[in-house]
C-alpha cells in the first residue's frame, strides 16, 4: 500500500510516498497505470482513499441547475417543504424490447394520466440483441425515455467492473448509435446509462460518459436507510457508501448526474419484522412471491418516501418478472391507477426527475410545469405498421442469424461491437 498518512511529510509538496518510500507526483496515483516500482500507487483508489478523489459536498460551490449535493444526500432540492414536493415514481425496465414484452408495456402504461393531464411515462434501459427497433421507436414516440443498457450485455461481470475506457465507449456509445439509427431517434434524448448487472465501471465509465455527453448514470445503489437519497451530481463525493455488486464507484469529480437506486424495504410488516437487507431491483426482492406481498411492498415503500423527504421512488424491473406472475402485473397496474388519483404523485422518466430538480416547482404550480408538458398525451399511429424484419449475420457472431426489426432500411450486417452501424467493417481503402 502507498504511505498516504504520516506524522511528518516524507515527500515534497504535491508528491506522495509509494509503499517503498519512493516519492511521486500526487496526480500519478490512481490513474490506472502503475508508476511506483512496487505498483502501490494503484492499490488505494476507492471513493474514500483515492488521493485525487472528489471533494466533500460544498453547497456554496454547488448550485442548481448544474450541480446538486448535500452532506448526507437527503436534502430536498430548492429547500421546498416536503408536503409541497411531488412524489415522483420512476418505473424502469432493463433489457431488450421485443414481442415478449411489448404487450406488457402497453398494458401497464395504457391511458393512465398524471395529475397534470399528461400520460404516465417510464424509462427503458435497452440492450441491443433481440431488440425490436420499431417497437423502441413507438415507445419513444409516446414520450417514454429510451436509455442504454449496453450493446453486448456480456455475462461476465468482471468485464464491466474492470472495463477499459474503450470498452465502455464501444458498449454504451455504440448502443446509442444503434438506437438512434434503427429506432430513428434524432432528438438527442438518449442520454442515460445503466451498467449491466449494475456493475459500475469506476472513473473510466464516467470519463467516457462526459466525453460522449451522456447526462446521467442509473447503476449505483444506496443502502436501505430510514430516509432515502435524492439523485445527485458527481462533481462532489457521493453522499453514501459504495454499495452492492463488487462496486467500483467513481472516486473522482465528474459532471454527471447519478440517478441513485434507493434500496427497497422488502419486509412484510415493517413495524414488526426484524430488518432484512434491502433490494435494488423489484425482482431481486426474492421473498415477494404473491400479488398481496407485492402490493404491500409498493404501498409501504411509497409511504416511506412520502413521509420523509419525498425523494423519487424507483421501481426497477425486468419484464420477465412481471410476466412470470399475472398477479404482479395486475397489482402494478392497480397501484398506478390508485396513485395518479392523488394529486401529489407523478410517474415520470429519469430525465423528468432531473428537469424538476433543476427547477424545483411546488405541487400547486406543477400543472403548468413546461418541461413535463412535452409529449404530454400523444395520439396517432406508429411510424410504421409493418417494420422490416431484417434477418442478418455478422462475422462477430459466427453461425448466428439475428432478426433486426426496424422501420428504417435493413443494414448489410447485424450491428455489433466492431460494426455498430451494420455497414460492414471499415476497410483501409
Amino acid at each position: 500500500m502507498p504511505i498516504l498518512k504520516t506524522d511528518e511529510p516524507i515527500c515534497p509538496e504535491k508528491q506522495l510516498a509509494c509503499g517503498n518510500g519512493e516519492c511521486l507526483a500526487k496526480d500519478l496515483f490512481c490513474n490506472d497505470k502503475p508508476d511506483c516500482k512496487d505498483e502501490s500507487d494503484e492499490n488505494a483508489c476507492t471513493v474514500e482513499l483515492d488521493p485525487n478523489r472528489a471533494p466533500d459536498c460544498d453547497p456554496s460551490q454547488c448550485e442548481l441547475p448544474d450541480c446538486f449535493c448535500s452532506a448526507d444526500g437527503t436534502r430536498i432540492p430548492g429547500n421546498i417543504e416536503p408536503n409541497q414536493v411531488p412524489q415522483m415514481i420512476t418505473i424502469t425496465f432493463n433489457g431488450a424490447v421485443n414481442v415478449d414484452n411489448i404487450d406488457l408495456y402497453s398494458e401497464i402504461f395504457h391511458g393512465q394520466q398524471n395529475p397534470n393531464g399528461c400520460t404516465v411515462k417510464g424509462t427503458f434501459f435497452v440492450s441491443h440483441k433481440y431488440s425490436n427497433y420499431a417497437a423502441i421507436q413507438e415507445l419513444h414516440r409516446q414520450g417514454h425515455e429510451i436509455s442504454v443498457f449496453s450493446l453486448t450485455h456480456k455475462d461476465d461481470p468482471k468485464y464491466w467492473t474492470g472495463g477499459s475506457y474503450d470498452d465502455w465507449l464501444a458498449e454504451m456509445a455504440g448502443a446509442r448509435l444503434i438506437i438512434e439509427r434503427f429506432a430513428n431517434i434524432s432528438d438527442g434524448s438518449v442520454v442515460g446509462v445503466r451498467a449491466p448487472y449494475l456493475r459500475v465501471g469506476g472513473n473510466k465509465q464516467f470519463d467516457m460518459m462526459k466525453d460522449q455527453f451522456f447526462v446521467y448514470d442509473a447503476s449505483i445503489t444506496a443502502p436501505l436507510n430510514r430516509v432515502p437519497i435524492w439523485p445527485y451530481t458527481l462533481y462532489f463525493r457521493m453522499p453514501h457508501k459504495c454499495n452492492g455488486n463488487a462496486q467500483n464507484c467513481p472516486s473522482r469529480s465528474h459532471p454527471i448526474w447519478e440517478m441513485v437506486m434507493n434500496e427497497l424495504d422488502r419486509r412484510d410488516d415493517p413495524s414488526f419484522d426484524e430488518s432484512l437487507p434491502g433490494c435494488h431491483m423489484v425482482d431481486s426482492c426474492s421473498n415477494i412471491q404473491t400479488g398481496d406481498q407485492f402490493a404491500r411492498l409498493l404501498r409501504h415503500n411509497l409511504e416511506r418516501h412520502m413521509k420523509t423527504n419525498r425523494a423519487p421512488l424507483g421501481l426497477h424491473f425486468h419484464a420477465s418478472w412481471l410476466k412470470s406472475n399475472k398477479e404482479f402485473k395486475e397489482v402494478l397496474i392497480k397501484f398506478i391507477e390508485e396513485q395518479v388519483k392523488d394529486n401529489n404523485v407523478y410517474f415520470v422518466t429519469m430525465l423528468q426527475v432531473i428537469q424538476w430538480m433543476q427547477n424545483p416547482t411546488e405541487i400547486t404550480a406543477l400543472r403548468d410545469f413546461a418541461d413535463w408538458k412535452e409529449k404530454c398525451d400523444v395520439k396517432g399511429q406508429p411510424f410504421c405498421s409493418l417494420p422490416n424484419p431484417c434477418p442478418l449475420t455478422t462475422r462477430e457472431l459466427p453461425g448466428e442469424t439475428v432478426r433486426l426489426f426496424t422501420c428504417m432500411e435493413c443494414p448489410n450486417n447485424y450491428p455489433w461491437i466492431l460494426d455498430p452501424t451494420g455497414d460492414g467493417y471499415s476497410n483501409n481503402n
